[in-house]
């Protein structure tokens, strides 16, 4: 770990006079220096968060105990148990009674719909039953501005651009088009899109090592246009809900632009604000 916990202090209260977390070590992972008054709990949630980044613990994987953390920090357990916590609210990572904490994955259930906003008017997300989904293409190509903007890349750089079409019943529900930097996902291709089976972040997280950790959307009323229609079984101006997101991995790296069209005579948007 880094040199950097040597400075930590030995007890559960902030050391205001304690050197920034990352501080001294120029080769840790994504290193951002938090600043000096930094609560001794969000300097180990920092140093949490780059061996998850690093892929010390990976999707699916049990953490070590609390214990074992605060020795390997040398802080009280409840100084590790804040950090945890909090990552825990992050959807970071996962408690389960009895067992331990393990990172959290794409794969399980609860947090396949944590990024699914857009939902059946009847039932929940699970009700209607697997999508049925059509690759309609997967292409390496250089990004246009706005995408390279997006996506924190220079004009120019590959990526990789996917479109798929959604559907439930039979009935194309959603449309989207997706673009990833191309140095994080080489390899993806139509086929392997087309044959994988689970939801795409999990296939991110075990073939390529990339986690979404976070995604902000923007929402609008527009009308299909005449390929849009044409993919979504609609006349051309039917209304459609269209959703741009960007989803990041640690660090707030993004690492996906995405947007959706979605038809809504049975679904609707649903958000939870607290």
């Amino acid at each position: 770990m880094p040199s950097s916990t040597e400075n930590l202090s030995p007890t559960s209260e902030p050391a205001p006079a304690a050197e920034p977390v990352g501080a001294g070590d120029p080769g840790a992972i994504g290193a951002q220096a938090a600043p000096a008054f930094s609560p001794l709990y969000q300097q180990i949630k920092t140093l949490i968060l780059r061996s998850l980044q690093a892929g010390e613990w990976k999707p699916g994987d049990m953490i070590p105990s609390e214990l074992d953390l605060a020795a390997r920090y040398r802080v009280s357990q409840g100084t590790v148990r804040k950090a945890i916590d909090e990552l825990a609210t992050d959807n970071l990572l996962v408690r389960r009674q009895g067992k331990g904490t393990f990172v959290a994955t794409h794969a399980e259930q609860h947090i396949q719909y944590r990024f699914l906003r857009v939902l059946p008017d009847i039932g929940d997300p699970a009700s209607q039953g697997p999508a049925e989904r059509s690759i309609i293409e997967c292409r390496r190509q250089r990004a246009p501005a706005e995408v390279a903007r997006s996506l924190g890349l220079r004009t120019g750089d590959a990526v990789i651009q996917v479109k798929r079409v959604l559907a439930f019943g039979g009935s194309p529900a959603i449309l989207e088009d997706i673009w990833l930097p191309g140095h994080s996902f080489k390899g993806l291709t139509l086929e392997t899109l087309s044959t994988d089976k689970g939801p795409m972040y999990a296939l991110f997280e075990t073939r390529f090592g990339v986690r979404m950790v976070r995604a902000v959307e923007k929402v609008k009323a527009v009308a299909a246009d005449a390929d849009n229609a044409v993919l979504l079984g609609v006349s051309s101006g039917h209304p459609l809900l269209s959703v741009e997101r960007l989803a990041y991995t640690y660090n707030d790296v993004p690492m996906e632009l995405r947007r959706g069209f979605y038809r809504t005579e049975t679904r609707h948007y649903h958000n939870e604000l607290s």
